[in-house]
């Protein structure tokens, strides 16, 4: 993959005012765009809402609704992709199935899906690796999604160097709430649905 490079041309004037010159100012160096940052850098920062964008395009021009960032489902990628990273495992299942994580979270929906992925150095490189793959893909187009988080998380001694988690969610649970006189001792048993056939790796 050939990644675009930016060029900025710029002048430095030299002014005098009052019999004083000013010192010319060096142009800034062209940022890089935050798609094609490395995650592998040390403090690296992933550009959740360039993720959110990017999957909302995809999922316009194919007749779907847009997605936004949603801070519980971004913290729930982030436990996911720190959990990989730390086992150095690439699994749905590594801190528990989808459906135990989004029960612990509490989280209400209508439906919720997840891609997981490693080895992708930018946010650029795991967009196109999920597009490219026909489960993922048909993750980032199911109907309904209205919300996203997002994650990676940097393993520097695995072989990956990078964890990716995604999650996209239904914001609409068609459950009724539950009464908090009933809530002394819940259960979770069965509060998710995940649409069948929807989760992929």
């Amino acid at each position: 993959m050939i990644r675009p490079v930016l060029t900025v041309s710029a002048l430095a004037f030299a002014a005098v005012l009052a019999g004083c010159a000013a010192t010319p100012v060096a142009p800034k160096p062209p940022s890089e765009p935050s798609l094609y940052q490395s995650q592998t850098r040390p403090g690296a920062k992933l550009d959740r809402q360039a993720a959110a964008d990017m999957i909302s395009e995809l999922r316009r021009s194919n007749g779907l609704g847009p997605v936004r960032l949603d801070p519980d489902l971004n913290r729930m990628a982030e436990q996911q992709a720190q959990a990989m990273a730390r086992a150095d495992k690439l699994s749905h299942s590594v801190s528990g199935s989808l459906k135990e994580r989004i029960a612990r979270s509490g989280y209400r929906n209508g439906g919720i899906v997840e891609n997981i992925g490693a080895g992708h150095d930018t946010l650029a490189d795991a967009f196109t690796g999920w597009r490219s793959s026909p489960p993922h893909l048909r993750n980032l187009l199911a109907p309904g999604m209205g919300r996203m988080g997002i994650a990676a998380a940097r393993a520097p001694h695995s072989r990956y160097e990078v964890f990716w988690a995604l999650v996209m969610a239904n914001p609409v649970d068609p459950r009724p709430e539950t009464p908090p006189l009933a809530m002394a001792a819940p259960d979770l048993r069965g509060s998710v649905r995940l649409p069948a056939g929807l989760l992929a790796r």
